[in-house]
């Protein structure tokens, strides 16, 4: 139990950077450790996004898995954990927060707060963490650092924030060149400010190594040779490899388990150590079954701390293996069991993931916190060489007093003025209700509307569309509201392929009148594969691979040339989003392909006359 009376640790901080995505939150940690010596590029070359180590994260330009590292600043070490700023890594920030004693707010200076930092600052507040503001990108063209300021402000008011929190010191900062500065008017050289409001502002840990031990775990990770691994905090007491130690959960018997390996953290790479201090984030291996929000305890005085609340997922979607007639032409991974062996790793350490199995079928019902983070595990699957058909996302229902209710989300829009009808249209026909719309200075509209999950599928694509690029979009969980409030428009039929073959230029050249070709010449295509979208609602065979016959008779327009439509060519997330029910994305690591989830049109004919 913590004391107020006891003293604290002066050489060590724990911080959490937390921002809206896009607003420099990796970049300015890179900074902070290249200025403080934990990285040397070996290759002599500029690198950036340090902390994002993950190929999918330095090309989306996004943080998605949780991050720690530990720099030493003069006699202190300052252990900074870099998180998600997506909302469907909310969960994941949520627990991050428990570990730390104080949190690095950072907000573009153009922007302002954003609704995820609204979402992340609510959370920290509640936990009485003290913030620090850094206004960051204060180069920007047009940007004002003062209004930006001014905003915080005003979202520490209506958050309910102490006084002792609204009394916080404001740091300006670039993190791309790496300064940091109580006046932005007035670059410093480096960051050395940022560091010393850190060391004056963020408690250090209370010093409790006397105490019984107790350990939070707040993240897992996994380990071929010593399996889970639960990361976490140190309350009180002090732990070291090799000791036996009890874990439990507030609603679960204490088990008795052998410290295997203890780690903790310099600069960004993980170090084994003997034995650890109160205020320390460590990793421990060899807790054989341990969760998230389990405490490790004294095995003599065992005791458990308050669990953490881990948020339900929101949408399902249905894993089968591949069983089309391209199966195993491209990737290495295509059965049933190297698939489940994979989900369950990735569950192992994805705490906001839930696999179930499907009864009497060969696939998996697989629900997460939102379409990206579905998204991710299936693109880092497909980059590993699994081949997979996945199903149409699913909005995960649930009973309150007897009314079905379903996820719903605050969405903001930030678009021009001159597209503001198309988008009000675009989101009237899912039945988005508007909750408020301000104009600008600079003439863009922001809109905040309250809209489900559901209707929210495939709107991203739409509104990009709708605003020629210029839009910005932002969703986060709202809450749950009755089922049924909200719609979302329906799709035009599709083309299907008659038959496997080659498709030619001559076929799509006649069909691309009728609709939107998504396959191009010369590629392979498969009977009940889906090659395009019809004009109509009603869906078509067609036959993309008929080639024009060869005569002898001659033809002024035998020779004219044909001039096909670009074909549409959808990502993962465009693809998810766009299937229906009867139908399958077959993920392959070179090839996305939409099909029919019944290949052989006359057993769909049968199986449409058997539903009538």
């Amino acid at each position: 139990m913590q004391h107020d009376t006891a003293k604290r640790r002066h050489d060590l901080r724990n911080i959490a950077i937390i921002a809206h995505v896009d607003h420099g939150k990796t970049t300015l940690v890179d900074a902070m450790l290249k200025q403080t010596g934990a990285y040397h590029d070996k290759s002599g070359e500029e690198a950036i996004c340090i902390m994002d180590s993950n190929d999918l994260e330095k090309e989306r330009g996004i943080t998605i898995l949780s991050k720690n590292t530990s720099v030493r600043y003069k006699d202190t070490t300052v252990h900074i954990v870099d998180t998600p700023g997506h909302a469907d890594f909310g969960s994941e920030v949520e627990r991050v927060l428990r570990m730390v004693d104080g949190v690095l707010l950072l907000v573009d200076a153009l922007d302002g707060p954003m609704p995820q930092t609204r979402f992340v600052l609510k959370k920290s507040l509640a936990l009485g963490l003290r913030p620090i503001v850094v206004i960051n990108k204060v180069d920007r063209l047009n940007c004002d650092p003062h209004a930006a300021l001014d905003k915080v402000f005003s979202l520490f008011m209506e958050l309910g924030a102490s006084d002792a929190q609204l009394d916080f010191p404001v740091v300006y900062a670039v993190g791309r060149d790496g300064w940091a500065s109580a006046d932005y008017n007035h670059p410093a050289k480096d960051l050395s400010h940022l560091f010393e409001v850190i060391i004056k502002h963020v408690p250090g840990p209370l010093d409790l190594d006397d105490q019984p031990l107790r350990l939070l775990v707040t993240m897992l990770d996994y380990s071929s040779y010593t399996g889970r691994i639960g990361v976490g905090r140190i309350v009180q007491g002090r732990i070291s490899a090799g000791q036996q130690v009890s874990i439990a959960s507030p609603g679960t018997d204490p088990k008795t388990r052998k410290v295997m390996q203890l780690m903790g953290y310099k600069n960004f790479e993980r170090i084994v150590i003997k034995d650890a201090h109160s205020g320390d984030i460590v990793a421990v291996a060899g807790l054989e079954g341990i969760e998230v929000g389990d405490t490790v305890s004294d095995l003599e005085n065992p005791g458990v701390l308050p669990g953490l609340e881990i948020e339900q997922p929101t949408l399902a979607m249905e894993f089968y293996p591949n069983d089309g007639p391209f199966s195993g032409r491209e990737g290495k991974f295509v059965t049933v069991t190297q698939i489940r062996d994979r989900l369950y790793k990735e569950q192992q350490i994805n705490v906001g993931l839930k696999i179930e199995e499907i009864a009497g079928e060969p696939g998996f019902k697989v629900s997460g916190r939102g379409e990206l983070h579905l998204s991710i595990l299936i693109e880092t699957m497909r980059r590993e060489g699994y081949e997979l058909c996945v199903s149409k996302m699913v909005v995960i229902t649930h009973e309150e007093n007897g009314v079905t209710v379903e996820p719903v989300e605050m969405l903001l829009l930030d678009a021009p003025a001159e597209y503001q009808g198309s988008v009000m249209n675009g989101l009237g026909s899912r039945g988005a209700q508007l909750k408020n719309m301000s104009v600008g200075d600079d003439g863009r509209v922001r809109f905040e509307y309250v809209i489900s999950s559901k209707a929210l599928i495939g709107f991203k694509s739409e509104f990009m569309s709708f605003t020629k690029g210029s839009g910005l979009m932002h969703h986060s969980f709202h809450g749950f509201l009755p089922e049924g409030s909200f719609n979302r428009p329906s799709r035009n039929g599709v083309f299907i392929a008659k038959e496997a073959g080659t498709s030619a230029g001559y076929a799509l050249n006649s069909l691309q009148d009728h609709g939107i070709m998504c396959v191009g010449t010369g590629e392979d295509i498969y009977a009940g594969q889906i090659v395009g979208e019809h004009c109509r609602a009603n869906d078509l065979v067609v036959n993309p691979c008929k080639e024009k016959k060869q005569t002898n008779m001659r033809s002024s327009t035998a020779d004219m040339a044909i001039t096909l439509t670009p074909h549409r060519q959808m990502s993962l997330e465009q693809a998810i989003e766009y299937v229906e029910e009867d139908e399958f994305v077959e993920v392959t690591p070179k090839n996305l392909r939409l099909r029919k989830k019944i290949l052989d049109h006359s057993k769909r004919k049968r199986g449409e006359k058997t539903e009538d």
